[in-house]
């Protein structure tokens, strides 16, 4: 079977980005990186990309007068280097529908919550003044409206007595390095698909899976 053939979008240190291209490493996974496109120069993620032999790209989105003719730009760039499927790992630019429908169900994004709660950013500090007991990570299929979309997986990490912002993230950051290559493998293999507006699992996928989903790190 071929391997889905997905381009990822950074802005940043490219964390979320390392686990997927350690994931594609194995000629197992369904998956394939082709392309790595960063909005900003100095994005340590780009060298990650090269280190592991994928091309890395800068587009400049202040080059450009409309948020839409730096995504044409994109999806452009996107399918010359061969992209099937986009991944967002910390691209921090608020996609224009033009583009979301462009690649409708084939793009996907980590957010640092348990969705739909914490939309937006600032997502620890806010977990923890709200007094949750339970904060994590989600992957979902992206949609126009900001951090909205069917749910592909979650990942729960518990909020400690004593937490701190930056603890709770880095508690957070490690479920989604576990949880983004695993949710990009069930979509690759046609196991996460969107119905209804709602993501249908394959009837086949085990308890054992579902269980590594809500909590990767367990």
């Amino acid at each position: 079977m071929a391997r889905l053939k997905t381009g990822v979008l950074i802005s940043g240190r490219g964390t979320n980005l390392q686990a997927l291209l350690d994931a594609c490493a194995d000629p197992d996974f369904p998956a394939e990186i082709v392309s790595v496109i960063a909005n900003k120069a100095g994005a340590q993620g780009l060298e990650r990309a090269r280190k592991a032999g994928v091309k890395a790209s800068f587009l400049d989105h202040t080059l450009y007068e409309a948020r839409e003719d730096f995504e044409r730009e994109l999806d452009e760039r996107l399918r010359e280097d061969g992209a099937e499927f986009v991944a967002l790992a910390g691209f921090m630019r608020i996609l224009t529908p033009w583009f979301v429908d462009k690649w409708r169900d084939r793009l996907i994004n980590i957010h640092p919550s348990l969705l739909p709660a914490f939309k937006g950013v600032h997502t620890h500090d806010r977990a923890l003044e709200s007094g949750v007991r339970i904060h994590g990570a989600t992957v979902h299929y992206v949609r126009p409206e900001m951090d909205d979309g069917p749910i592909i997986g979650q990942a729960a990490v518990p909020v400690l007595a004593g937490d701190t912002p930056d603890r709770l993230a880095a508690r957070v950051l490690e479920a989604e390095h576990a949880l983004y290559p695993a949710c990009l493998r069930l979509v690759a293999q046609g196991k996460a698909r969107v119905t209804a507006g709602l993501v249908r699992q394959d009837k086949d996928f085990g308890a054992s899976e579902t269980d590594a989903l809500f909590n990767p790190t367990a």
